[in-house]
Parts: C-alpha cells; structure tokens; sequence
C-alpha cells in the first residue's frame, strides 16, 4: 500500500514497554496501547515486545488477530464500520455497504489506496433502535440511508469522495 511506511519509529514502544512490569500479563494492554499509537500492530513492534517479554512471536500473531480491535495492517485516516447486525440488516444496512464500496472502491476489511478510509462490517453496534447505524472513528451515525454516504464522506473532506 502506498501509505504504509517502511520501518516505524520505535521510540512509543519502548516508552510503552516501559510503563508495564515485565510480566506476560499485561501483553493485550500493551499491544493495546500499541495499536493506538500506530492505528496497527508494526512487525518491528511486535519483535520488540517479543524480545521484552520474552514471548513467542506466534503468540503475538494469535492475539493480533484473535482480537478484532487488533490490526496487523494499517488502517486509515477514517475507519468505517457497518453494523450487520439482526436490526441493521433488516433496515438496509447492505445498502448501506454497497454505496460505500462503489464509492470508496473497496471491499470490508480494505483500505483505500490513499490511507483515507477502511471499510469494516460488525456484527452489532448494541444501536439497534437507531438502525441501520455507522460508526466513522467513534461518531455514530444513526437511521443512516444510502444516499445520504455521498455527503457524510464529504463532510470529512473526502476529496474525490463526497464528488463522485
């Protein structure tokens, strides 16, 4: 991917390690702060905890994708998530994802080219009284109807989005 840098800073992951004990038990609350500060689990932050924790790298890999918090991949500016859930589905929460991936050229779990967006589906939001419902890095978005993506996309300077 384009955005992807080549080797991460590690400095955060140091400065992370260092405020847990070298216990194995904190390791979901370290890679926790690890994905916020990157918006993704980086392989050399990951080696770095290895070597700190003394942890096999498998067991990393197993949490990473075991948790779906957790991302080995970057993930954009904006993540997308679609409710899919009983109620949401029922209200059109496909159309929802449909106009969403015509228009961001993307398929659930994909990030544009540009790092701008990611495109998730979940499988409840716990808004069912407000379905169908999208949440955009933390704002819901309720009662949400296909045509209107075209002006939310826009209103979070989707260049060439909220356009097309």
């Amino acid at each position: 991917m384009d955005f992807v840098k080549q080797r991460e800073d590690l400095a955060p992951v140091r400065e992370i390690l260092d405020g847990y004990p070298r216990e194995q038990r904190f390791l979901l609350a370290i890679l926790q702060d690890i994905q916020k500060t990157y918006g993704y689990l980086p392989r050399e932050a990951l080696e770095t905890v290895r070597l700190h924790l003394d942890v096999p790298l498998s067991r990393l890999y197993s949490m990473a994708t075991f948790y779906k918090a957790l991302s080995l991949k970057p993930k954009g500016e904006y993540v997308i998530k679609v409710c899919d859930g009983t109620a949401c589905h029922i209200k059109n929460s496909q159309g929802l994802l449909d106009e969403l991936k015509r228009l961001l050229g993307i398929e659930p779990g994909e990030t544009t080219v540009d790092g701008r967006f990611s495109l998730e589906t979940v499988n409840c939001l716990g808004s069912c009284a407000l379905a169908p419902v999208m949440v955009i890095n933390d704002v819901y978005y309720a009662k949400v109807e296909p045509d209107k993506i075209r002006e939310i996309l826009g209103m979070l300077g989707g260049k060439g989005y909220g356009d097309i």
